[in-house]
């Protein structure tokens, strides 16, 4: 491949992620003022109150994880701090692991691990 070519390659590259990067930036400045117009500047989660220059920490969560789901009266959206936002985030991955609960799976499977089982032999030795 020629250096011209990767040259070209790379800029398109750029020009591609400058645009995602635009237009997540005005998509989250129109859904963001919006959500600190409408709910007090407080993390949702832990309660932590933000003004100034710390307002930056606070971010603005899609309840149903859908960021294009942003209804005007803010239904969908509730302001967490970073760390609760990463929590909130976290949480979910771990459940998308796990997978859902079907209706005829609803509970787990008994244990059959007994750890106690020969316990009582063992303590007749030591007596």
């Amino acid at each position: 491949m020629s250096t011209e070519k990767k040259q070209r390659d790379f800029d398109n590259q750029d020009q591609i992620v400058a645009e995602a990067q635009r237009n997540r930036a005005q998509r989250e400045k129109t859904y963001r003022a919006q959500a600190l117009k409408i709910y007090p500047w407080i993390c949702a989660r832990c309660g932590r109150e933000f003004s100034g220059k710390r307002l930056r920490e606070l971010t603005v969560h899609h309840k149903d994880h859908n960021h294009n789901n942003n209804p005007p009266d803010g239904s969908n959206w509730e302001l967490l701090c970073l760390y609760c936002h990463d929590n909130e985030h976290s949480r979910q991955q771990v459940a998308g692991a796990h997978g859902k609960l079907t209706p005829s799976s609803g509970h787990a499977p008994p244990a059959t691990y007994k750890p106690f089982a020969d316990l009582k032999d063992l303590l007749k030795d030591k007596t």
